[in-house]
């Protein structure tokens, strides 16, 4: 049975810094195609950044540069570093999977591409 569950989250001043992780259970990474989402107060869920199983990723504009993610596969551990983070950062992150998947590729922002859902960790960025 498939598991994500993310941890991590918190709240912290303009500027700053979080690690968010999901831990997957129930799969392999490395045959999955993962992605982090968000969803902010009032607005629709939106694509953060797609991880192949190769390792590969895209992210969305507005986080490249400050959002960094990576893999543990040997925890099978999908980690997503948060820096010099705005107020507009502020919503809840969701981790998401596609089974039997390789290489992400333009999709990854939709989220019909996932079959598998965390419950989210929330992110509070102060100005």
């Amino acid at each position: 049975q498939v598991h994500l569950v993310e941890s991590g989250g918190g709240s912290v001043q303009s500027g700053g810094s979080l690690r968010l992780s999901c831990a997957a259970s129930g799969f392999t990474l490395r045959t999955a195609c993962m992605a982090w989402f968000r969803q902010a107060p009032g607005k629709e869920r939106e694509g953060v950044v797609g991880i192949g199983g190769d390792g590969g990723t895209n992210y969305a504009d507005s986080v490249k540069g400050r959002f960094t993610a990576s893999q543990n596969n040997a925890e099978n551990t999908l980690y997503l570093q948060l820096a010099t983070l705005r107020p507009e950062d502020t919503a809840i992150y969701y981790c998401a999977a596609r089974k039997y998947c390789i290489r992400s590729a333009s999709w990854w922002a939709e989220e019909t591409q996932y079959n598998y859902w965390g419950q989210g960790t929330q992110v509070t960025v102060g100005s």
